[in-house]
């Protein structure tokens, strides 16, 4: 996890979001650019059918799913069982 000195994982959580909720998608692409190494195919294998919510129009993606997707891109892996909310 070499990318964590730029941005750790627990910064995900106090990101500043518009929405309280999460992150909107182009929040999304931000957080991506902080983890340049990390397996962009993972990463999105992850967010499959996650729960979300829509807000003005938009899907807001909960912190933890991102969190959760960072996580496995970083460590290059598929969710666990107990990982699955």
């Amino acid at each position: 996890m070499s990318d964590i000195n730029i941005m750790t994982l627990k910064d995900i959580y106090n990101y500043p979001t518009k929405h309280k909720e999460g992150f909107l998608p182009e929040e999304i692409e931000l957080i991506i650019l902080e983890f340049p190494s990390m397996n962009m195919e993972k990463f999105y294998e992850v967010l499959v059918g996650n729960t979300c919510m829509v807000r003005d129009g938009k899907i807001i993606t909960y912190h933890v799913d991102i969190y959760k997707a960072v996580l496995c891109g970083l460590e290059n892996r598929n969710l666990t069982i107990s990982e699955w909310d």
